[in-house]
């Protein structure tokens, strides 16, 4: 009739569980039982995170050896009230072991009456029926207040409260039981003849049990009394069924009917087993396939009142057969009063706040420990975790570490400042090139201009042009065509402009050597040179590209590594050992011509354009060596800023350096435009 003690072990666990104490003490009864009761709970803390401070046994029945046994005894049990730490106490036993803990404590210890109300959590197993008899019923158990105590199931049978309130001592007479009981009860003894001393307070036996404080006597249907209720009603309907049988049916057919009073127990197990029926308080009875009751546990509170009594209040219950469901109720629970009613804690370390994690203390249980933040990266959105952990790749850990935070998309944006700076230095250079080479169009006849190849000239300003432009293609976010073509049209549109300036200087080198006597570079002076450097420079690069497009073409894509808050959208270059070839070959061309201008510096004035190609180029290439380790110290962003900055820098060294001169002086010094003021250089 009474629950399997195993849904108590795991009511215990779930109770600690649930308020979350984690440093807990054990005091059991000395003997066998209290053996097999931390035998089988102390594993299953430890399995579930919890810790024992302390674990102390209580002697069995006073079994003490003198008054010095009995003081060393109680030392032991009180140190734990030192741990300020533990709070929560479990104790294993029966009444008499909560009798013999208030001896040792209150009585034997009295010097440390004032430390023991510094408040306790007491835990009180099912086998305690704590009740105060007349013998301590003048002592202060306010040192109990609070208690959490687990109860066989009961529930209130009807009629039953109207049964104890009319009880008298008159209907069980020659019942001895119930006169000691009403004697110990209401504290007051019944007319003896035969005894000589004098009774202080006489028994009437009109005595009502509802008058009895609710310490003494409970008016409620307690869970050992509804075991006993519900075996004899269990008992009476088996007997029921095996009087209503078939087999008895054929026994009384036969003459030979069965007196219940000879009766076997035996028989009546097979109709124990199969009984089922709704008792008074409207509970379903019926035994499972262990033959167990299995009702479960109540949960209860010991609530006191100023003048030392106490009531017990129901404040939850572990049901078995709603798979060990475990119900509690925090609002109607009262603690001891030096809690305030504020829930107590009893950890051996206070928790780890979620962004840390613990770290073991060596040499101490594993729940005391030391708190540190997450590393970097990492976030515990929990409190008391082991190990912090790694956010999604879309999310990233919070400035606190205990939480994810979603990841934005970035890009370099049209609407954001840098976008829109890049974009207004664009169209600002851009401008300023359709201007010269809307100057150089209107002075097309002037010597300046007609000078070192017009047509290259041309081709080389509108090469410019596309330089500046082909910087859109980078801002904005990446979609597949921009990603396809803004590094090849990049290299191929900077080939032709480098290839330019290159054919220039050539041209410079030919045109001087053209005019020493003798020289036979004259027929190798004019367009064949320069249009098949421009268009071999291009084919090449063009090449390298369309190889590029064709085996491994950029696509947009997402970062999720580079930045620890952000996604970031970019082009996936596909192949990063053509897009390096590409840049190199660029290079390679710039080199040269950096080379070929710097060789050619001092050719006299009137033919040179060399000097400030040597220094456009010497720019150029400061721009691009600077690029490679910029553009992969940086990211997100900012490494399309910076090649943006890098083409628009380039391309401005470029434009400055070899065009604002001529500029200077078709617009300003328009006298030194003129052939007669070539030629008088030339003779100087």
């Amino acid at each position: 009739m009474v629950a399997n003690e195993t849904h108590q072990y795991t009511g215990i666990i779930w109770l600690l569980q649930h308020f979350r104490w984690t440093w807990i003490g054990l005091l059991a009864v000395d003997d066998e039982s209290g053996d097999h009761f931390l035998q089988t709970l102390e594993p299953l803390l430890s399995q579930n995170g919890i810790c024992t401070a302390f674990s102390e046994r209580i002697p069995n029945q006073g079994n003490f050896h003198g008054f010095e046994d009995l003081n060393d005894q109680a030392q032991n049990i009180y140190k734990p009230f030192m741990d300020m730490k533990a709070r929560t106490f479990i104790i294993y036993g029966e009444t008499m072991t909560v009798m013999w803990l208030i001896t040792l404590i209150v009585v034997v210890a009295p010097e440390y009456k004032e430390n023991t109300s510094v408040g306790k959590v007491w835990i009180m197993t099912a086998q305690i029926d704590f009740s105060v008899t007349g013998l301590i019923r003048g002592w202060d158990f306010e040192i109990f207040e609070g208690t959490i105590s687990f109860a066989i199931h009961s529930e209130e049978p009807l009629g039953f409260q109207t049964y104890l309130q009319n009880v008298r001592l008159h209907w069980s007479q020659g019942d001895g039981f119930l006169k000691d009981f009403w004697e110990q009860a209401f504290n007051c003894s019944f007319p003896n003849p035969e005894a000589t001393a004098k009774v202080d307070r006489s028994c009437t036996g009109e005595e009502k049990l509802e008058r009895l404080p609710g310490a003494v006597f409970e008016m409620r249907m307690t869970g050992h009394s509804y075991g006993i209720y519900n075996a004899v009603y269990s008992v009476a309907h088996a007997l029921h069924a095996l009087h209503s049988s078939r087999f008895n049916q054929r026994e009384k057919m036969r003459g030979k009917r069965i007196q219940l009073q000879g009766l076997q127990p035996w028989q009546l197990h097979p109709f124990l087993q199969g009984i089922s029926f709704n008792n008074s308080a409207g509970e379903p009875v019926t035994f499972n396939d262990k033959r167990e009751m299995g009702a479960g546990f109540d949960i209860m509170n010991m609530v006191m009142f100023p003048n030392n009594s106490f009531v017990q209040v129901k404040i939850g219950r572990v049901d078995p057969n709603e798979g060990h469901k475990f119900l509690i109720s925090d609002d109607r629970i009262v603690w001891h009063r030096r809690f305030n009613q504020v829930l107590p804690l009893s950890v051996c370390t206070p928790s780890c706040h979620a962004g840390n994690q613990k770290k073991a203390k060596e040499g101490e249980k594993f729940c005391c420990f030391d708190c540190g933040p997450c590393p970097e990266g990492k976030i515990s959105d929990q409190e008391d975790m082991d190990d912090c952990f790694k956010c999604p790749e879309k999310q990233y850990p919070g400035k606190e570490k205990d939480k994810c935070i979603s990841k934005s998309i970035g890009f370099l944006s049209y609407e954001e400042p840098l976008g829109i700076s890049l974009t207004l230095v664009t169209v600002s250079f851009s401008l300023i090139t359709a201007m010269v080479i809307g100057i150089f169009i209107k002075h097309k006849d002037t010597p300046i201009v007609k000078a070192n190849n017009r047509d290259l000239t041309y081709i080389l300003l509108i090469s410019l042009l596309l330089c500046f432009l082909c910087s859109f293609p980078f801002i904005g976010q990446p979609q597949k065509m921009s990603c396809l073509f803004r590094q090849s049209s990049f290299g191929i549109i900077f080939s032709v402009a480098v290839s330019c300036i290159l054919a220039k200087t050539i041209t410079v080198v030919m045109a001087f050597m053209a005019t020493k006597p003798g020289s036979n570079m004259r027929k190798w002076v004019g367009k064949r040179v320069t249009n098949s450097t421009v268009v071999s420079s291009f084919l090449i690069q063009a090449a390298i590209c369309a190889t590029w497009l064709a085996m491994s073409p950029p696509f947009p894509d997402l970062d999720m590594h580079s930045l620890p808050e952000e996604i970031v959208a970019e082009c996936n270059e596909g192949s990063v050992v053509m897009f390096y070839l590409v840049l190199g070959y660029l290079g390679l061309l710039a080199t040269i011509s950096f080379i070929v201008a710097f060789l050619a510096r001092k050719l006299p004035d009137t033919f040179n354009e060399a000097k400030f190609i040597t220094f456009s180029m010497l720019m150029f290439c400061s721009v691009w060596l600077s690029f490679v380790p910029t553009y992969l110290s940086t990211k997100g962003k900012y490494m399309v800023a910076v090649e943006i900055f890098s083409i628009l820098a380039s391309t401005a060294g470029l434009l400055g350096c070899i065009f604002s001169p001529k500029c200077y002086i078709i617009l300003l010094r328009p006298e030194l435009n003129s052939r007669e003021q070539l030629i008088r250089r030339r003779t100087r």
